[in-house]
């Protein structure tokens, strides 16, 4: 329940959050998208939904690990939960703070901004569950929090099941897009949004009545070229038989979100110029097997790549990557989970577009769901097989041992931390040492990633709570 005052802070001081190094707090930001203090590095949100908090088990927080010129740093890093000053909420045991977590510059100030989709929570002893806290960036870091007070839906079913950012409309504002289980489906908050926690507008969309497909996971991203962000909106869709997998795109115009093309389902996407012809191309995983319910899905998990194109998509025929695809790392075998997690960015610094898929149930030996992770390069031709990498906790230089279901590859996050135009690999394991969960990062290079010089981090790392957390679960940046 939203139990608490929100106390604001104006600024992050020992005794509210982790305190950070003194930040010149009279240097301009750097506008850089994932800079959430402004310094010109981009910063790693890390979430550990399960940890427990103020006594409460489940309760839920999120770390975030700042950039600097050798990655990120875990001795600069801030925990933030709802046992915080300045957040808004009190700890519940099963709240799971931080599952749901995206970024975004929302009031325009030049400092990256965290949204955390607490889907979860119970509105006093009122039916309707959910709300966005923003967790708003500044010059020392996080330095407070809002719930998005207004306008709000009518009703709320989980509001915040999934959350994305991006200019819709192209006015120049970030604008908020959040998932309600309750129709309609679709909430769009119009930015600038303030630090009171007021949008400009609300739109709510529903996707089912549109286009027949349900929302329930959604990612942004310029797939026309336009300078305007899209929207993909995976879900399901009734087909004679029952239910399948089934995505939608909508196009961001200066009306907002349009319903355009349909494309391939699944559980994760990402958007990103693979091919460098100047249009975003989606990247659907779909981890289960091939069915009829799972037309996108493949032995031990598929990727489909849509390409992108000014009028939405293009005529290019969508190209399926399996473990099976020539020289991809490993054989498709199944519950791989080839496709669980996905992510993109530019790793060897060549401008095209990579992709990393996280194989989260991958067999290593006798170890079962161990994981590993694969990274496709970008190219001319687009994404290919050709130069890709697999890392696992067994590959040499990756700290750590490969153990029976640590899920390493659970999510992945392509993210330049250090500012040398190369993208890190910064990989969750959910289920290492028996849940409390860790994470890797691995360097970009000329050559794409390397696993020398790799580190891993856990939550009592950054200051977090031992045992049971996820540490991992959710990436952001």
């Amino acid at each position: 329940m939203r139990k608490r005052t929100l106390l604001l802070a104006a600024a992050v001081t020992t005794g509210l959050l982790t305190a950070l190094p003194a930040t010149a707090a009279t240097a301009a930001p750097s506008g850089l998208d994932g800079d959430i203090n402004g310094d010109g590095y981009r910063d790693t949100v890390v979430a550990a939904p399960l940890a427990k908090v103020a006594g409460k088990s489940k309760a839920g927080y999120v770390a975030v690990v700042y950039g600097s010129s050798s990655g990120p740093n875990t001795g600069k890093r801030q925990i933030i939960s709802q046992d915080t000053a300045g957040i808004p909420g009190v700890p519940e045991s099963g709240d799971y703070f931080g599952d749901r977590v995206t970024t975004g510059d929302l009031d325009g100030d030049g400092y990256t901004d965290i949204v955390v989709g607490v889907h979860g929570e119970r509105i006093g002893s009122t039916d309707d569950f959910g709300v966005l806290t923003v967790l708003w960036g500044g010059a020392n870091g996080v330095e407070s929090g809002t719930d998005v007070s207004s306008p709000l839906p009518e009703y709320r079913s989980e509001l915040g099941w999934s959350v994305a950012t991006g200019d819709f409309d192209g006015d120049g504002a970030t604008d908020l897009a959040a998932v309600n289980l309750a129709s309609p489906e679709l909430n769009i908050f119009k930015g600038p949004l303030t630090r009171t926690g007021k949008a400009a507008a609300l739109t709510g969309i529903d996707t089912n009545e549109q286009t027949g497909i349900n929302a329930d996971r959604i990612t942004s991203g310029d797939v026309t070229g336009d300078g305007r962000t899209d929207l993909l909106v995976m879900g399901q869709e009734e087909y004679s038989g029952g239910y399948r997998t089934r995505s939608v795109l909508y196009k961001g115009s200066a009306s907002g979100l349009t319903p355009g093309a349909k494309v391939a389902g699944g559980y994760a996407s990402v958007i990103g110029d693979v091919n460098k012809d100047g249009y975003g191309d989606i990247v659907t995983g779909n981890f289960m097997e091939k069915s009829t319910d799972e037309p996108n899905g493949g032995l031990g998990g598929a990727i489909i790549v849509t390409y992108g194109a000014s009028g939405g998509l293009s005529t290019r025929t969508p190209v399926r990557i399996t473990q099976d695809t020539a020289n991809v790392p490993g054989a498709s075998e199944k519950n791989d989970a080839f496709g669980w997690s996905l992510d993109a960015g530019d790793t060897n610094g060549d401008g095209y577009t990579d992709i990393a898929v996280g194989v989260a149930e991958e067999d290593l030996g006798s170890k079962r769901d161990a994981g590993s992770v694969v990274v496709l390069r970008g190219s001319s031709s687009g994404l290919t097989g050709t130069g890709s990498k697999s890392f696992t906790q067994d590959t040499t230089n990756v700290p750590g041992t490969a153990e029976s279901y640590d899920y390493f590859g659970h999510s992945v996050l392509l993210t330049d931390a250090s500012k040398d135009n190369r993208a890190e690999l910064v990989v969750g394991a959910r289920g290492e040492n028996d849940g409390a969960g860790s994470v890797w990062t691995l360097r970009g290079t000329a050559s794409g990633i390397t696993a020398t010089g790799a580190k891993s981090f856990g939550s009592a790392t950054v200051g977090g709570a031992s045992g049971l957390a996820y540490f991992g679960d959710v990436l952001a940046g």
